[in-house]
């Protein structure tokens, strides 16, 4: 990370925990195994697609033992509203399954176990630790990758590189938070086509900004 971005990194957390806030607003749950459930749903979905499905998901399925004994068409009727919801259907039984018959139809709490369930990668497993527990973790979605690539904060070429990098860069009292904060930077004014430069109160600190602005300087100096 350059000097001038490290040095700007306070005035930019300050600035995202005035304006998105500090604490998530996630999705209804009561039981771990219904919050693991709603962040697998999100994948390529939604937030309000995914709280359309969930109320009668959950009202029907209680308990991890319930989903694991369901015929898949059947979970599958409650998420059809939900992006790739045939594929979830089959993850979240095979997933159910295995926490009923490996850890006594509790979720695990670590992260090396979470990823040993269907339909559970990283990302998923470092959010819900991250939502259930309050433990320290940088998940790295779409958003946050391309994000953190444009304000110079991390250069790395996938979401594991990058996640290392923020660890490092980020004070460890924002991991959890910087996720949903540049989720919502990034759907209103950070997006992937065609960013909102002149709209976004990060401009003056945004590194990308910065080259482009260094570059400019060089061209009118040749």
């Amino acid at each position: 990370m350059k000097a001038h971005t490290k040095e700007n990194l306070p005035r930019i957390l300050a600035w995202l925990d005035q304006t998105y806030g500090v604490e998530k607003k996630g999705f209804s749950w009561r039981s771990d195994w219904q919050l693991l459930a709603a962040i697998m749903l999100s994948a390529q979905s939604t937030d309000k697609q995914v709280e359309e499905a969930i109320p009668a998901l959950f009202a029907r399925f209680e308990t991890a033992q319930s989903v694991a004994k369901a015929p898949v068409e059947e979970i599958e009727s409650y998420i059809r509203s939900v992006g790739l919801y045939q594929t979830k259907a089959r993850n979240l039984k095979k997933c159910c399954q295995r926490i009923v018959t490996e850890y006594h139809g509790a979720v695990p709490v670590t992260i090396e176990e979470l990823l040993t369930l269907a339909g559970v990668g990283r990302k998923t497993a470092t959010l819900f630790l991250a939502d259930a527990y309050g433990i320290p973790g940088v998940t790295v979605d779409t958003h946050v990758f391309r994000i953190a690539r444009r304000m110079g904060w991390a250069e790395g070429r996938n979401p594991a590189e990058v996640e290392q990098e923020l660890m490092r860069v980020l004070p460890k009292d924002h991991w959890n938070r910087i996720n949903f904060q540049l989720i919502y930077h990034g759907r209103a004014i950070c997006t992937a086509r065609r960013a909102k430069c002149s709209e976004c109160a990060l401009e003056r600190w945004c590194e990308k900004n910065l080259e482009k602005q260094a570059a400019g300087e060089e061209n009118v100096n040749d």
